[in-house]
């Protein structure tokens, strides 16, 4: 999509004032769809997992949309739902089968959903994982998310304060600064443990730059 992120938040939220739920979840959806999916598939690393929770995040989203506030961007509070989603998908979570109502099978938001699922993983499939990137798999999926959302993302710490809190209730002033004191020093300390890895591995030299001479 050629218009800024800035543009783009601006016609989702006209779209909203509207009330037109289903245009501004379509807008949304061909904008962040795409990296949205890819963040997820990054997580849990199987494209069915994936899949399974872009679809409960296209719908959190989709029904969320008359409640969003805006105290944040729209981006961010994707991001928000999206980690929630991923959070709490497990194999209890599918054996249980579906909580979410799915959307009407053949709505344009569903055939939306599917062909960002499908160019997206097409797409993942030609990019070579480097072993800087298998690297960061062995960490914890916090730490993966914090990586995630902060160096493929670069998403503020003040929004990853806001992305990555567990509780229900919402985050004040004070907090949201406290929470990206504390992720930025957590962020500089995963950024250690992976550099540490990766000289282990052969793939960084002592002053921590990747190793021309080893593949990937």
């Amino acid at each position: 999509m050629s218009l800024d992120r800035a543009e783009l938040e601006d016609d989702i939220r006209g779209a909203c004032t509207r009330s037109d739920y289903a245009a501004a979840a379509s807008v949304a959806l061909k904008a962040y769809g795409p990296e949205i999916y890819g963040f997820l598939v990054g997580i849990l690393r199987r494209d069915e997992d994936a899949s399974e929770v872009f679809s409960t995040f296209t719908e959190r989203m989709w029904r969320g949309l008359p409640r969003f506030a805006w105290e944040c961007s729209f981006r961010t509070w994707a991001y928000t739902i999206a980690r929630n989603a991923a959070r709490t998908y497990d194999a209890e979570t599918r054996r249980r089968g579906r909580k979410e109502s799915p959307l009407p099978d053949g709505s344009e938001l569903s055939g939306l959903a599917e062909k960002i699922r499908s160019a997206t993983k097409s797409y993942l499939k030609t990019q070579t994982k480097s072993r800087i990137a298998k690297l960061r798999e062995s960490l914890p999926q916090a730490d993966q998310m914090l990586l995630a959302l902060r160096v493929d993302r670069q998403l503020s710490f003040q929004d990853l304060a806001l992305v990555m809190h567990d509780g229900e209730a919402e985050l004040t002033a004070v907090e949201v600064t406290r929470e990206a004191s504390r992720l930025r020093k957590r962020f500089q300390a995963v950024k250690a443990k992976l550099l540490e890895l990766g000289k282990r591995e052969g793939l960084l030299d002592k002053d921590g730059q990747r190793d021309r001479s080893k593949p990937g």
